[in-house]
Protein backbone atom coordinates (compact mmCIF):
# COMPACT_ATOMS: atom_id res chain seq x y z
CA UNK A 1 0.00 0.00 0.00
CA UNK A 2 2.76 2.46 0.98
CA UNK A 3 4.86 1.53 -2.04
CA UNK A 4 1.84 1.96 -4.28
CA UNK A 5 1.12 5.45 -2.93
CA UNK A 6 4.77 6.49 -3.33
CA UNK A 7 4.83 5.23 -6.92
CA UNK A 8 1.62 7.08 -7.72
CA UNK A 9 2.95 10.29 -6.16
CA UNK A 10 6.11 10.09 -8.28
CA UNK A 11 3.99 9.40 -11.36
CA UNK A 12 1.78 12.37 -10.45
CA UNK A 13 4.84 14.63 -10.37
CA UNK A 14 5.76 13.53 -13.89
CA UNK A 15 2.18 14.12 -15.05
CA UNK A 16 2.15 17.62 -13.57
CA UNK A 17 5.50 18.34 -15.22
CA UNK A 18 4.09 17.31 -18.60
CA UNK A 19 0.94 19.35 -18.03
CA UNK A 20 3.00 22.43 -17.14
CA UNK A 21 5.02 22.10 -20.36
CA UNK A 22 1.89 21.88 -22.50
CA UNK A 23 0.23 24.79 -20.68
CA UNK A 24 3.25 27.04 -21.01
CA UNK A 25 3.56 26.42 -24.75
CA UNK A 26 -0.16 27.01 -25.25
CA UNK A 27 -0.27 30.29 -23.33
CA UNK A 28 2.79 31.53 -25.24
CA UNK A 29 0.83 30.91 -28.45
CA UNK A 30 -2.27 32.82 -27.31
CA UNK A 31 -3.40 35.45 -29.84
CA UNK A 32 -4.57 37.88 -27.13
CA UNK A 33 -1.93 39.69 -25.11
CA UNK A 34 -2.77 41.53 -21.93
CA UNK A 35 0.47 43.46 -22.24
CA UNK A 36 -0.50 44.82 -25.65
CA UNK A 37 -4.00 45.77 -24.50
CA UNK A 38 -2.70 47.39 -21.32
CA UNK A 39 -0.02 49.35 -23.15
CA UNK A 40 -2.44 50.53 -25.84
CA UNK A 41 -4.87 51.73 -23.16
CA UNK A 42 -2.13 53.59 -21.26
CA UNK A 43 -0.74 55.33 -24.33
CA UNK A 44 -4.17 56.11 -25.78
CA UNK A 45 -4.25 58.20 -28.91
CA UNK A 46 -1.31 60.35 -27.88
CA UNK A 47 1.42 57.76 -28.32
CA UNK A 48 3.22 57.03 -31.56
CA UNK A 49 3.86 53.62 -33.09
CA UNK A 50 7.52 53.92 -32.16
CA UNK A 51 6.73 54.56 -28.49
CA UNK A 52 4.31 51.65 -28.48
CA UNK A 53 6.85 49.25 -30.00
CA UNK A 54 9.62 50.32 -27.62
CA UNK A 55 7.45 50.08 -24.53
CA UNK A 56 6.06 46.70 -25.62
CA UNK A 57 9.58 45.34 -26.17
CA UNK A 58 10.60 46.55 -22.70
CA UNK A 59 7.59 44.92 -21.04
CA UNK A 60 8.09 41.61 -22.89
CA UNK A 61 11.74 41.57 -21.88
CA UNK A 62 10.79 42.24 -18.26
CA UNK A 63 8.30 39.37 -18.17
CA UNK A 64 10.51 36.99 -20.17
CA UNK A 65 8.31 36.99 -23.28
CA UNK A 66 10.65 38.71 -25.73
CA UNK A 67 12.08 35.62 -27.41
CA UNK A 68 9.48 33.45 -29.17
CA UNK A 69 12.03 31.00 -30.53
CA UNK A 70 12.21 27.41 -29.26
CA UNK A 71 15.16 28.20 -27.03
CA UNK A 72 13.48 31.36 -25.76
CA UNK A 73 10.34 29.42 -24.82
CA UNK A 74 12.45 26.76 -23.08
CA UNK A 75 14.33 29.43 -21.13
CA UNK A 76 11.09 31.16 -20.16
CA UNK A 77 9.54 27.87 -19.08
CA UNK A 78 12.52 26.97 -16.93
CA UNK A 79 12.41 30.35 -15.24
CA UNK A 80 8.70 29.97 -14.53
CA UNK A 81 9.10 26.37 -13.31
CA UNK A 82 11.87 27.19 -10.82
CA UNK A 83 9.75 29.96 -9.34
CA UNK A 84 6.63 27.76 -9.26
CA UNK A 85 8.43 24.93 -7.44
CA UNK A 86 9.67 27.49 -4.94
CA UNK A 87 6.08 28.54 -4.21
CA UNK A 88 6.06 31.67 -6.36
CA UNK A 89 3.11 31.45 -8.75
CA UNK A 90 3.86 34.90 -10.14
CA UNK A 91 1.79 38.09 -10.05
CA UNK A 92 -1.41 38.50 -12.00
CA UNK A 93 -1.21 41.21 -14.64
CA UNK A 94 -4.93 41.89 -14.45
CA UNK A 95 -5.54 41.76 -10.69
CA UNK A 96 -2.10 43.11 -9.65
CA UNK A 97 -1.79 40.54 -6.87
CA UNK A 98 0.11 37.29 -6.40
CA UNK A 99 -1.68 34.51 -8.25
CA UNK A 100 -2.00 32.29 -5.17
CA UNK A 101 -3.66 35.12 -3.24
CA UNK A 102 -6.21 35.67 -6.00
CA UNK A 103 -6.99 31.95 -6.12
CA UNK A 104 -7.43 31.41 -2.40
CA UNK A 105 -9.24 34.71 -1.87
CA UNK A 106 -11.94 33.89 -4.42
CA UNK A 107 -12.11 30.14 -3.88
CA UNK A 108 -14.55 30.31 -0.95
CA UNK A 109 -17.64 31.28 -2.96
CA UNK A 110 -16.94 28.59 -5.56
CA UNK A 111 -16.41 25.94 -2.89
CA UNK A 112 -19.62 26.88 -1.04
CA UNK A 113 -21.74 26.66 -4.19
CA UNK A 114 -20.19 23.40 -5.40
CA UNK A 115 -20.22 21.71 -1.98
CA UNK A 116 -23.87 22.47 -1.20
CA UNK A 117 -24.83 21.50 -4.73
CA UNK A 118 -22.97 18.19 -4.39
CA UNK A 119 -24.73 17.38 -1.12
CA UNK A 120 -28.11 18.08 -2.72
CA UNK A 121 -27.22 15.97 -5.75
CA UNK A 122 -26.28 12.97 -3.63
CA UNK A 123 -29.24 13.38 -1.28
CA UNK A 124 -31.67 13.33 -4.21
CA UNK A 125 -29.95 11.14 -6.79
CA UNK A 126 -28.93 8.15 -4.65
CA UNK A 127 -32.34 7.38 -3.04
CA UNK A 128 -34.17 8.15 -6.27
CA UNK A 129 -31.78 6.06 -8.35
CA UNK A 130 -32.21 3.06 -6.03
CA UNK A 131 -35.98 3.50 -6.05
CA UNK A 132 -36.04 3.62 -9.86
CA UNK A 133 -33.90 0.48 -10.10
CA UNK A 134 -36.15 -1.41 -7.69
CA UNK A 135 -39.14 -0.38 -9.82
CA UNK A 136 -37.53 -0.78 -13.22
CA UNK A 137 -39.71 0.37 -16.14
CA UNK A 138 -42.29 1.69 -13.72
CA UNK A 139 -43.90 5.12 -13.84
CA UNK A 140 -41.36 6.62 -11.43
CA UNK A 141 -38.48 5.17 -13.47
CA UNK A 142 -39.76 6.65 -16.72
CA UNK A 143 -40.60 9.98 -15.11
CA UNK A 144 -37.17 10.35 -13.48
CA UNK A 145 -35.40 9.25 -16.66
CA UNK A 146 -37.18 11.87 -18.77
CA UNK A 147 -36.48 14.65 -16.27
CA UNK A 148 -32.81 13.73 -15.89
CA UNK A 149 -32.27 13.55 -19.63
CA UNK A 150 -33.83 16.99 -20.02
CA UNK A 151 -31.56 18.35 -17.29
CA UNK A 152 -28.46 16.78 -18.83
CA UNK A 153 -29.33 18.10 -22.29
CA UNK A 154 -29.71 21.76 -21.27
CA UNK A 155 -26.53 23.87 -21.65
CA UNK A 156 -25.53 25.68 -18.48
CA UNK A 157 -25.76 29.18 -19.95
CA UNK A 158 -29.18 28.44 -21.51
CA UNK A 159 -30.84 27.12 -18.36
CA UNK A 160 -29.13 29.80 -16.26
CA UNK A 161 -30.49 32.53 -18.52
CA UNK A 162 -33.99 31.06 -18.23
CA UNK A 163 -33.76 31.03 -14.43
CA UNK A 164 -32.63 34.66 -14.39
CA UNK A 165 -35.38 35.69 -16.80
CA UNK A 166 -38.16 33.95 -14.87
CA UNK A 167 -37.18 34.28 -11.21
CA UNK A 168 -35.10 37.48 -11.26
CA UNK A 169 -36.51 39.63 -14.06
CA UNK A 170 -40.17 38.57 -14.32
CA UNK A 171 -40.97 37.55 -10.74
CA UNK A 172 -38.37 39.73 -9.04
CA UNK A 173 -37.60 37.15 -6.36
CA UNK A 174 -33.83 37.35 -6.86
CA UNK A 175 -31.31 39.91 -8.04
CA UNK A 176 -30.03 39.53 -11.59
CA UNK A 177 -26.44 38.87 -10.53
CA UNK A 178 -23.75 39.53 -7.98
CA UNK A 179 -23.35 38.40 -4.42
CA UNK A 180 -24.74 41.30 -2.40
CA UNK A 181 -27.72 43.64 -2.63
CA UNK A 182 -27.61 47.35 -1.94
CA UNK A 183 -28.23 46.97 1.78
CA UNK A 184 -28.25 50.00 4.08
CA UNK A 185 -25.19 50.69 6.17
CA UNK A 186 -27.19 49.78 9.29
CA UNK A 187 -27.63 46.18 8.11
CA UNK A 188 -26.28 43.61 10.54
CA UNK A 189 -23.77 40.89 9.64
CA UNK A 190 -26.54 38.29 9.85
CA UNK A 191 -28.68 40.22 7.36
CA UNK A 192 -25.73 40.47 4.99
CA UNK A 193 -25.05 36.74 5.35
CA UNK A 194 -28.70 35.83 4.62
CA UNK A 195 -28.67 38.21 1.66
CA UNK A 196 -25.56 36.49 0.28
CA UNK A 197 -27.17 33.04 0.69
CA UNK A 198 -30.26 34.28 -1.16
CA UNK A 199 -28.04 35.30 -4.08
CA UNK A 200 -26.59 31.78 -4.20
CA UNK A 201 -29.93 29.96 -4.44
CA UNK A 202 -30.25 30.09 -8.23
CA UNK A 203 -26.60 29.09 -8.94
CA UNK A 204 -26.84 26.14 -6.55
CA UNK A 205 -30.17 25.11 -8.05
CA UNK A 206 -28.67 25.27 -11.54
CA UNK A 207 -25.65 23.14 -10.62
CA UNK A 208 -27.88 20.60 -8.86
CA UNK A 209 -30.33 20.24 -11.75
CA UNK A 210 -27.59 19.89 -14.36
CA UNK A 211 -25.56 17.31 -12.41
CA UNK A 212 -28.21 15.26 -10.67
CA UNK A 213 -29.04 13.34 -13.83
CA UNK A 214 -25.63 11.74 -14.21
CA UNK A 215 -25.53 10.71 -10.54
CA UNK A 216 -29.05 9.28 -10.76
CA UNK A 217 -28.33 7.26 -13.91
CA UNK A 218 -25.08 5.96 -12.44
CA UNK A 219 -26.80 4.94 -9.21
CA UNK A 220 -29.65 3.27 -11.10
CA UNK A 221 -27.27 1.29 -13.33
CA UNK A 222 -25.13 0.10 -10.41
CA UNK A 223 -28.20 -0.84 -8.40
CA UNK A 224 -29.57 -2.92 -11.27
CA UNK A 225 -26.26 -4.78 -11.49
CA UNK A 226 -26.29 -5.50 -7.76
CA UNK A 227 -29.94 -6.59 -7.82
CA UNK A 228 -29.07 -9.26 -10.39
CA UNK A 229 -26.15 -10.62 -8.36
CA UNK A 230 -26.26 -14.15 -6.98
CA UNK A 231 -25.95 -13.12 -3.33
CA UNK A 232 -29.06 -10.93 -3.65
CA UNK A 233 -31.08 -13.90 -4.90
CA UNK A 234 -29.66 -15.93 -2.01
CA UNK A 235 -30.69 -13.23 0.48
CA UNK A 236 -34.23 -13.28 -0.88
CA UNK A 237 -34.29 -17.07 -0.84
CA UNK A 238 -33.39 -16.98 2.86
CA UNK A 239 -36.63 -15.11 3.49
CA UNK A 240 -35.24 -11.62 4.15
CA UNK A 241 -37.67 -8.76 3.70
CA UNK A 242 -37.36 -6.57 0.62
CA UNK A 243 -36.35 -3.57 2.73
CA UNK A 244 -33.58 -5.59 4.35
CA UNK A 245 -32.35 -6.82 0.99
CA UNK A 246 -32.35 -3.35 -0.57
CA UNK A 247 -31.01 -1.23 2.26
CA UNK A 248 -28.65 -3.73 3.90
CA UNK A 249 -27.17 -5.55 0.92
CA UNK A 250 -27.96 -3.64 -2.28
CA UNK A 251 -27.45 -0.12 -0.90
CA UNK A 252 -24.05 -0.80 0.67
CA UNK A 253 -22.65 -2.42 -2.48
CA UNK A 254 -24.08 0.28 -4.72
CA UNK A 255 -22.16 2.91 -2.76
CA UNK A 256 -18.76 1.33 -3.53
CA UNK A 257 -18.34 2.85 -7.02
CA UNK A 258 -20.13 6.04 -5.95
CA UNK A 259 -17.68 6.67 -3.13
CA UNK A 260 -14.75 6.38 -5.52
CA UNK A 261 -16.37 8.94 -7.81
CA UNK A 262 -16.49 11.48 -5.00
CA UNK A 263 -12.72 11.86 -5.10
CA UNK A 264 -13.02 12.92 -8.72
CA UNK A 265 -15.18 15.88 -7.70
CA UNK A 266 -12.23 17.55 -5.96
CA UNK A 267 -11.27 19.85 -8.88
CA UNK A 268 -14.90 20.90 -9.27
CA UNK A 269 -15.22 21.79 -5.58
CA UNK A 270 -12.20 24.08 -5.47
CA UNK A 271 -11.78 25.02 -9.12
CA UNK A 272 -15.09 26.77 -9.54
CA UNK A 273 -17.94 26.47 -12.03
CA UNK A 274 -16.75 28.87 -14.73
CA UNK A 275 -19.91 29.09 -16.85
CA UNK A 276 -22.32 29.22 -13.90
CA UNK A 277 -20.33 31.91 -12.10
CA UNK A 278 -20.05 33.93 -15.30
CA UNK A 279 -23.80 33.74 -16.03
CA UNK A 280 -24.69 34.89 -12.51
CA UNK A 281 -21.71 37.27 -12.27
CA UNK A 282 -20.44 35.73 -9.04
CA UNK A 283 -16.98 36.62 -7.67
CA UNK A 284 -15.87 32.98 -7.70
CA UNK A 285 -12.58 31.61 -8.89
CA UNK A 286 -14.18 30.32 -12.11
CA UNK A 287 -15.41 33.77 -13.12
CA UNK A 288 -12.11 35.33 -12.11
CA UNK A 289 -10.22 32.81 -14.25
CA UNK A 290 -12.51 33.41 -17.22
CA UNK A 291 -11.89 37.16 -17.17
CA UNK A 292 -8.14 36.60 -16.84
CA UNK A 293 -8.23 34.20 -19.79
CA UNK A 294 -10.00 36.75 -21.99
CA UNK A 295 -7.25 39.31 -21.38
CA UNK A 296 -4.31 36.94 -21.76
CA UNK A 297 -3.15 37.08 -18.13
CA UNK A 298 -0.42 34.47 -18.58
CA UNK A 299 0.77 34.21 -14.93
CA UNK A 300 -2.75 33.70 -13.63
CA UNK A 301 -3.68 31.26 -16.41
CA UNK A 302 -0.61 29.15 -15.65
CA UNK A 303 -1.13 29.24 -11.89
CA UNK A 304 -4.87 28.49 -12.06
CA UNK A 305 -4.52 25.61 -14.53
CA UNK A 306 -1.68 24.06 -12.54
CA UNK A 307 -3.87 24.37 -9.45
CA UNK A 308 -6.67 22.47 -11.27
CA UNK A 309 -4.19 19.90 -12.58
CA UNK A 310 -2.84 19.26 -9.09
CA UNK A 311 -6.36 18.81 -7.71
CA UNK A 312 -7.16 16.39 -10.54
CA UNK A 313 -4.08 14.27 -9.85
CA UNK A 314 -4.82 14.25 -6.12
CA UNK A 315 -8.42 13.28 -6.86
CA UNK A 316 -7.34 10.34 -9.01
CA UNK A 317 -4.96 9.15 -6.30
CA UNK A 318 -7.71 9.41 -3.67
CA UNK A 319 -10.05 7.50 -5.99
CA UNK A 320 -7.67 4.54 -6.13
CA UNK A 321 -7.12 4.57 -2.39
CA UNK A 322 -10.82 4.96 -1.55
CA UNK A 323 -11.74 2.06 -3.80
CA UNK A 324 -9.48 -0.20 -1.78
CA UNK A 325 -10.84 1.21 1.49
CA UNK A 326 -14.53 0.72 0.75
CA UNK A 327 -14.06 -2.64 -1.03
CA UNK A 328 -11.77 -5.02 0.93
CA UNK A 329 -11.65 -7.35 -2.08
CA UNK A 330 -9.53 -4.82 -3.96
CA UNK A 331 -5.83 -4.95 -3.22
CA UNK A 332 -3.51 -2.22 -4.37
CA UNK A 333 -0.45 -3.77 -5.91
CA UNK A 334 3.04 -2.77 -4.88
Amino acid sequence: MVKYVIKRILLSVLILLGVSMILYVLVRMMPVSFLEAKLAASLGSGGSDTDYAERLAEMKAYYGLADDSFWGICTGYWGWLTKFVGGDFGSSWKYLQPVEEVIFKNMGVSFAISFVSLILQLAIAIPLGIKCACNQYGKLDYFATVLTMIGISFPTFFLGSILIKVFAVDLGWFDVGGLQSNLPTTATDWERFVDMLWHLVLPMFLLTVLSIGSWLRYTRTNTLEVLNADYIRTARAKGLSENSVVYKHVFRNTLIPLVTLLAGTLPGLFGGAMITETVFDLPGIGNIAYKALLEGDIPFIMGYNMFIAALTVIGILLTDIMYAVVDPRVKLGD
